[in-house]
């Protein structure tokens, strides 16, 4: 009998009708047949096996910037736009695709900041879901992510940031568009967008920055201005850059995070029994749902020397793609991984990457997935899907989030 040829990375987007219902189709028989694969199509090894992704993004040598990649690795080279060939890269591109010494320059200083901000951040956040919730209509069914998981993520980044509160349509579509980015199979009208967005977020943070730097207030882009003053070594440019990828890294993904956990519960009535007889497992539905149904697809490297993955060796300049969905699934690492079960003690997940490229925005994810879920069902404890049996999909490649998951209190 002869099997079915192995999917490329293009097939493994939600552009694929079979893997945008349910990507594990794919990422099984992958993972079985063939878990380091060199993809012709992408030009990428695409690594499916929880300990081999777990070693490369732990791995210090290994580089994270696309632009050093060979010719061949045609997808990365497709997240280098043409201006940003001739300007620095740490000018270029946000910390996600930088590697050290610009990655650690900018990255420490901005987590230093950023987490201290999250740090006594709860209360306001809080009040954000709070008022979310109030503004729900019981009495008829709703579509829960566009009344409450889209506005509550991108409301907090802004809070964080200091963005103008009565821009917050503004920025969630300019969100939309930059995050096409990240989209290697864009077409001409998603990237015409993402340069409109991208020049609009350039703008407001540009101002922004020069008014904190001459009257201060009480939010991020005043603490990063004056770190600057007292001798961080971050230009304003590299600044915009990393400020806009907090934003936009900021309230999409966590969206994705928050729905998720929710129709999960939803469509698992005996773990959210568990959830409302013990809310204090919150913490474990937010990381079982980053294990089962992750926000993030992919991410990738490229090998700075020779690497032996799996027993294949991988040359310098090489790409390699991790899906970090099918490791989260690995039958080796995890029992029964394919149901979704709170209050176990599970290996950790590699939903937020890892090393030191690992996601700097986990820390917010996570408080803001436990906060909203947790006063959601303590609002609406009979909380019920109106269809269980067609979840709408996102189509954004390497990305996984609902468009609209509508419910009834």
């Amino acid at each position: 009998m002869t099997k079915d040829p192995l999917p490329s990375l293009f097939d493994l987007t939600p552009l694929n009708e079979t893997y945008r219902a349910e990507p594990h189709v794919l990422l099984r028989d992958l993972r079985e047949r063939c878990p380091v694969y060199h993809d012709p199509v992408s030009g990428l090894f695409v690594l499916t096996r929880y300990a081999d992704v777990r070693g490369i993004v732990s791995d210090l040598t290994i580089w994270r910037d696309p632009k050093l990649a060979e010719e061949g690795a045609t997808m990365m080279k497709l997240q280098i736009s043409a201006d940003q060939t001739d300007v620095p890269r740490s000018e270029a591109t946000s910390i996600l695709f930088l590697d050290s010494p610009d990655h650690e320059r900018i990255r420490v200083p901005l987590m230093k900041a950023f987490y201290t901000r999250i740090a006594k951040f709860r209360p306001a956040f809080e009040v954000i879901v709070d008022e979310a919730l109030a503004r729900i209509n019981p009495s008829e069914p709703f579509d829960l992510m566009s009344v409450f998981c889209v506005p509550i993520p991108i409301d907090a980044i802004a809070t964080i940031l200091g963005v103008d509160h009565e821009r917050l349509v503004e920025f969630r579509r300019w969100s939309e568009g930059v995050i096409q980015g990240l989209n290697p199979y864009r077409n001409e009208a998603e990237s015409a967008e993402m340069e409109t967005c991208q020049e609009a977020l350039n703008a407001y943070f540009t101002e922004a920055i020069i008014l904190r730097r001459e009257e201060p207030g009480d939010d991020l882009i005043s603490d990063m201005t004056k770190l600057q003053a007292e001798g961080a070594k971050i230009s304003d440019t590299e600044l915009r850059i990393n400020l806009g990828a907090l934003l936009v890294g900021g309230n999409l993904t966590t969206t994705d995070l928050i729905g998720n956990a929710v129709r999960l519960l939803l469509i698992n009535p005996s773990e959210l029994a568990k959830l409302l007889a013990t809310p204090s497992l919150v913490n474990s539905v937010v990381e079982e749902t980053l294990r089962f149904e992750p926000p993030v697809d992919i991410t990738t490297r490229v090998a700075s020397k020779l690497t032996k993955i799996g027993g294949c060796p991988v040359k310098p300049t090489q790409g390699v793609c991790m899906s970090l969905r099918a490791a989260n699934r690995d039958p080796e690492v995890f029992d029964n991984p394919d149901r979704f079960e709170i209050g176990l003690k599970r290996s950790p997940h590699v939903a937020f990457g890892g090393g030191a490229h690992i996601c700097i925005g986990a820390p917010l994810a996570r408080l803001e997935a436990q906060v909203a879920i947790s006063k959601l069902f303590e609002k609406f404890p009979h909380l019920k899907l109106v269809n269980a049996d067609a979840p709408e999909w996102r189509g954004l490649p390497f990305f996984r989030g609902l468009e609209r998951l509508d419910v009834q209190a």
